[in-house]
Parts: structure tokens; sequence; C-alpha cells
């Protein structure tokens, strides 16, 4: 039953979407850690903020997004009542807002690698580059990208193997609309009651993250 097509979208559907989620983790965490690591005195302080989040359960966070981005949640009703909209947008209940959702949950966890990571350059290479002529974007990708790889391949595994098996985000702010693997585990175990191809799906899933993990 695993190499049934519908399962294939769904396992397709489900690294698409994580990858996507880690891409826009990545480009948004890379110079939110840059700051952090040169803000001086201050960094405890943006550090203690990126983590902020985990203080209150994932769920309740999740359900904020909910009533933000409903039809009749706060940003639809500040656009409507601005006169920018004349219909309430759909923002929930679409790969999107799945997509927004991870990012949401999982941002930190490509953050704080990254932090690591480029606290330890050697500000001397930097000054050196700068002293040949490089540019600041030539330094970007000749110098601080791959000084910093350690900290954007830990970022990266960390992120999107719990995207991939997410089934939290995908059941709220998908709507039962966009199915991930978690979603279809959870559904095996808990409506379906086909605990067999649960177990085979879920067992599947643990061999793709090992082998991630070994890559």
């Amino acid at each position: 039953r695993l190499a049934d097509p519908i399962y294939a979208v769904i396992l397709l559907r489900s690294f698409v979407l994580a990858g996507v989620a880690t891409a826009i983790c990545l480009v948004l965490a890379f110079p939110l850690a840059w700051f952090i690591a040169r803000s001086g005195r201050r960094k405890n302080l943006y550090l203690h903020l990126v983590i902020l989040p985990f203080w209150t359960s994932f769920l309740v966070r999740t359900y904020a997004w909910l009533f933000l981005l409903r039809e009749t949640g706060l940003l639809n009703s500040a656009l409507l009542s601005l006169g920018i909209l004349r219909e309430p947008l759909p923002l929930l209940y679409n790969p999107g807002a799945v997509i927004l959702g991870l990012v949401y949950g999982y941002l930190p966890f490509m953050v704080l690698p990254l932090y690591a990571a480029i606290e330890r350059l050697d500000k001397s290479l930097l000054e050196a580059a700068a002293d040949l002529g490089a540019r600041p974007l030539s330094t970007l990708f000749r110098v601080v990208l791959p000084l910093s790889m350690p900290g954007i391949r830990a970022g990266a595994i960390l992120v999107f193997i719990p995207c991939l098996g997410a089934y939290l985000t995908p059941d709220l702010m998908g709507g039962g609309k966009t199915i991930m693997i978690g979603n279809l585990v959870q559904n095996q175990f808990t409506t379906a009651r086909d605990w067999p191809f649960g177990s085979a799906v879920s067992l599947a899933l643990m061999a793709v993250v090992m082998l991630l993990l070994m890559l």
C-alpha cells in the first residue's frame, strides 16, 4: 500500500513543504543570527527573545495564528475596517498557512545553531577579505557562508526533520486539506484503525529520517 500513488503524493508534498519551510527559516535566521552575534552586550537579551516562544505551548501558539488569520480574525478585520479589502482573504486552510505555521514554530531551531557558528567566526578573516578588496557580498558567499556550514547543516536537520513529521500544524492551519505524513499516521491510528499500515508508514518515515541524518 505504500506504493499507492496517493501516498506517494502525500510523501512528496511533505518533503516539499518541509523543504520550503526549512529554506525560509534559513533565509530569515541567517541575518538574525548575524545581528545577534554582532550585538555585543545585548546578545543575551536577543537570545532570550528568540527562545521566548518556547515558554508557551506550541498548541496555544498555533491557535493564536488561527485567531489572527481566520476570515473573522484580527488581520482580515483590520484590513476590512480600513477599507483595503471588500471581502476577507482566505489566509487559512491552504499550504501557505501550513508553511507559515512551520516557519514560526521551528525558526528558533535554525537561529541558535547559526548563531553558534557565526559567533565562532574569526573577525580577522573578514578584515583580511576586506583588505584584499572583497566586497561585502563576495565576503558573505566566499568566507562567511563556507565557515558557517556546520551551523547551516545542524539548523537544516533540526528544522527539516520535525517539519517532515509535523501533524499538528497541518491539521489546524491546513484544515484537513493539506495532509502530510504525520497526519496520515495519525489518521491510521485514530480514525481508520489500521494500526499495521500506520506502523509501516511510521517505520518508513523513521527510515527516511535516519538516511538524512547519515547523509
